[in-house]
């Protein structure tokens, strides 16, 4: 029988003739990284490819690293397999990757998403004969409203929370979602204060992307300084002691999750903006199409539902276990924070 040109394995996905593992989940000689969260891009590995922009990233996260960077479409060879990297859309710096050996070809997302945020390069659909998608929010409840009218929501709902002299809290995770929001924070209404997390991973990017100014909270950091202004943190902040010192406050979440009430109750937040990183229904479905694939392989997410309905449309579909799902480590983002109040 013919061995798959990518398999799925107990340390990642693994390409045999190259000898090189895509995103693994344990350390490995040779790792391609997809993106910098850090479910896709971890420590330990002797070697790192990955696109150029994500090499500021990783190495902020990871330390001192063996890496180098790729353009967007630019090929190399492993052992005689073909490799390059496309834009994925997810993040700043995030790719597909796509793999070819002997006119066969597939294709593994990583995280995408198919909306231009204005910050990350634009998904570009690949031409493949298995495509690996992930399926986070693979249900058709999940329709995700433009960008343009969620982050106007979002500027409204600090401007009156301002009105009423309460400081906005704002979470999103550190990396990827704290930048698209705050790329177009309305800084006529007030301003922009952020989590260390958040501040130092903005410093990273800024180099990339043109940044409003932010203020990172440190323990000298006044409440009165925060009262009608808007404060970025992660996740993991929340129900800490660090915000408990900013009352009066109003909280938010900006996350795909927030379709759902009860997710926002979870989270215990005062309102839900959904605004997501990945895919909603259609996009996964119009993705997939635009590839010609036929074998689709489904992992993280909905796999079970999402791969029975590709089945029932005609695609050879199937799912995979992996190692993906969180985002980011926040609370280990937040224990290198100084940021407190």
């Amino acid at each position: 029988m013919k061995t798959p040109l990518l398999q799925f394995t107990d340390k990642g996905i693994y390409c045999e003739k190259a000898k090189v593992y895509l995103d693994p989940w344990k350390p490995v000689d040779k790792a391609i990284i997809s993106h910098g969260h850090a479910d896709h891009s971890r420590y330990g590995h002797k070697h790192y490819i990955t696109h150029h922009r994500n090499v500021p990233i990783i190495s902020h996260r990871l330390g001192e690293i063996n890496v180098a960077g790729k353009q967007w479409g630019e090929p190399f060879l492993i052992n005689n397999v073909k490799f390059s990297l496309h834009p994925a859309g997810h993040i700043i710096g995030s790719s597909q990757i796509r793999v070819e050996h002997k006119g066969e070809v597939w294709v593994f997302t990583g995280d995408y998403k198919t909306e231009n945020d204005g910050i990350s390069t634009p998904y570009e659909p690949i031409k493949c004969h298995t495509f690996i998608t992930e399926c986070t929010f693979g249900l058709p409840a999940f329709t995700w409203t433009p960008q343009d009218v969620v982050l106007a929501d979002i500027n409204n709902w600090w401007a009156e929370n301002r009105a009423e002299g309460k400081t906005s809290i704002l979470f999103g995770y550190s990396l990827g979602k704290a930048q698209r929001l705050l790329k177009y924070l309305d800084t006529d209404i007030g301003e922009i204060y952020t989590h260390g997390a958040i501040e130092n991973m903005t410093e990273v990017l800024r180099p990339l992307v043109d940044f409003p100014k932010t203020t990172l909270i440190t323990r000298d950091t006044k409440k009165d300084q925060l009262l009608g202004n808007i404060v970025l943190a992660p996740p993991s902040a929340h129900g800490s002691t660090w915000i408990r010192k900013m009352v009066p406050y109003v909280t938010a979440s900006a996350s795909g999750w927030m379709t759902f009430r009860g997710a926002r109750r979870r989270r215990a937040v005062d309102k839900g903006f959904v605004l997501s990183d990945h895919c909603d229904w259609s996009g996964l479905l119009s993705s997939i199409k635009e590839t010609g694939a036929e074998k689709i392989i489904c992992t993280h997410g909905y796999t079970d539902i999402f791969s029975r309905y590709l089945r029932e449309r005609g695609y050879d579909a199937r799912t995979e276990a992996t190692q993906y799902g969180e985002e980011e480590t926040e609370v280990a983002l937040a224990s290198k924070s100084t940021a407190t109040v």
